[in-house]
């Protein structure tokens, strides 16, 4: 299997895939791993960051839903303009996956990882002056744990059994079960800190926050404008006096508006038009190695996908290399229908190898009774680069097995509210997570907020939970290739590739590393990078 990740990124995976995951447990495991989602440097990171000028950056997925509540965010607009531009996090990820405090300077666990205490940063204010506390972090946190929370972070947060201040400076997070991996789920996009409100509750209507740049403007699934914080907690930060994040779903629309300088960066370039960018003088193109994959997922729980024998028969039907050479022209590494990238930590062989076997899924069908099966896919080119394509190309593959997919194609603005996690067949765009433990939390045990495919095993959820704890590598590498052995048996995903981070950019963008676990050097571009032109 091909890694085609460029020559440097290549190197990178190869070094991360020679690593025995079964010797990285817990968050030696997490960092050792994540350290492979990034690239180098850019050379123009020699003559040093500068200060001044703008960053208007084209994302292909803002939505009109889109809104300050940092439960809801679900888009590479609220992440990197929301948690990365106008918030801070207690932790963050840096660009080699390693963990850093940010709002916290320390933190240290006791009682078998239940019982965290987290030392804050003195000093730090919020956009409208007020010094930032223990309370804001601890409202922050309670924010996403409401009886009715639908929170992107409520996976996390549910373990927790208390949040206690003390003193001027210490917040202290009991959980319900050990989890040493806990320090690193605090860098979840969602767990933004926001100033408290008197009687509780936290300020987030107002858009203020500690982050690097100010709200400026916000026009839900069009623009999001931030200017410079001259009071920002970390020396040098930021280089820009002020970022845009412009909303630009069709793919030849946002490569347009890179070329006649409109926006200075666009993600998710179209692999057809790699030629021309590299041709550019004026533009580079930026290839990060991820965790991220590409998914048709189909509800365990809703007919007809809740028979196991269509959803065997369903991925069965899908030619994977196929939707690669012709989607993806080969940048793209292709799955077995397990969420987990091979080179995460306890990543496991889930075999057979679900490869296109038409016949085989007509049998399979046959056997089972079903006749004439037809079903409605949903697809929009929001939902992922490609997903348009690959869709007509499922239709295709699948009718030779005398399987009828009806393709929807959704509309851009609003997919990620009115399809993901609503209809029964979607195409989706999972960033991935650093730890099987949060991965798992968020999307696939049966009370993850995010189980796109409503899948619910009792075996899954008793060795998720047997996991969480486990101290020993191999007892916990054990208890992991076992669920992904159901994933791929049993679930609902049908992963269709893993692929890596596609920007482009113009020249006059300097950067250093840049991290590839979540989008947009791990959604902290705005912070990061500077120009060079000014």
């Amino acid at each position: 299997m091909r890694y085609p990740t460029g020559p440097i990124g290549g190197q990178i995976i190869a070094r991360a895939m020679s690593l025995a995951p079964s010797r990285r447990a817990f968050l030696g495991g997490a960092a050792a791993v994540a350290g492979a989602f990034c690239l180098p440097a850019s050379l123009r990171a020699e003559e040093g960051p500068k200060q001044g000028g703008r960053l208007r950056y084209g994302v292909n997925d803002g939505s009109q839903q889109d809104s300050l509540e940092p439960g809801s965010w679900a888009t590479v607009m609220c992440g990197a303009a929301f948690n990365g531009a106008l918030c801070n996090n207690l932790v963050e990820l840096l660009p080699d996956g390693s963990l850093a405090g940010d709002l916290a300077e320390s933190w240290e666990e006791a009682e078998g990882a239940t019982r965290w205490t987290f030392t804050l940063r003195k000093g730090v204010t919020f956009h409208d002056g007020r010094p930032f506390t223990p309370e804001d972090a601890r409202q922050s946190l309670l924010h996403h744990m409401g009886e009715n929370s639908t929170s992107g972070a409520l996976a996390i947060v549910s373990q927790i059994e208390e949040i206690a201040v003390e003193g001027e400076d210490r917040l202290i997070v009991t959980l319900a079960q050990g989890n040493a991996d806990f320090p690193y789920l605090l860098s979840d996009y969602h767990l933004s800190i926001f100033p408290a409100k008197e009687g509780g509750g936290i300020d987030w209507e107002s858009g203020i926050g500690t982050g690097a740049f100010k709200l400026d403007s916000f026009e839900p699934g069009v623009a999001v404008r931030l200017l410079r914080n001259p009071d920002y907690h970390k020396p040098g930060l930021p280089h820009f006096d002020e970022v845009e994040f412009i909303a630009i779903p069709d793919r030849s629309a946002r490569l347009n508006a890179l070329l006649t300088g409109e926006v200075d960066v666009i993600e998710d370039v179209d692999i057809r038009n790699v030629p021309l960018i590299e041709r550019n003088p004026d533009l580079v193109l930026h290839r990060t190695p991820s965790l991220r994959h590409l998914t048709f997922d189909m509800n365990c729980q809703t007919a007809p996908f809740d028979n196991a024998v269509v959803r065997k028969a369903l991925k069965l039907s899908l030619d994977r290399e196929d939707v690669i050479a012709k989607v993806f022209l080969g940048e793209a590494e292709t799955g077995n229908d397990n969420p987990v990238a091979r080179i995460m930590p306890f990543w496991a062989e889930t075999p057979p190898e679900h490869r296109y076997d038409p016949e085989a899924a007509r049998a399979l069908l046959a056997e089972a009774g079903i006749e004439g099966l037809t079903v409605d896919l949903s697809v929009a080119e929001s939902a992922f680069p490609g997903a348009v394509e690959a869709g007509v190309l499922f239709r295709e593959h699948a009718a030779k097995a005398g399987i009828t997919i009806n393709l929807v194609q959704e509309a851009d603005d609003g997919y990620w509210d009115n399809v993901w996690l609503v209809k029964p067949f979607n195409a989706a765009d999972w960033y991935g997570r650093v730890t099987l433990d949060w991965l798992f939390a968020t999307s696939y045990t049966s009370d993850a907020p995010w189980n796109n495919t409503g899948f619910k095993n009792a075996r899954f959820d008793e060795l998720h939970a047997a996991a969480r704890s486990e101290t020993d590598p191999a007892t916990r590498g054990g208890h992991y290739a076992e669920m992904q052995q159901i994933l791929h048996d049993e679930g609902g995903v049908i992963t269709v590739a893993f692929v890596s981070w596609l920007l482009a950019m113009s020249r006059a963008i300097g950067h250093g590393e840049t991290g590839g676990i979540l989008p947009a050097d791990n959604h902290r571009c705005a912070e990061r990078w500077w120009r060079t032109d000014v």
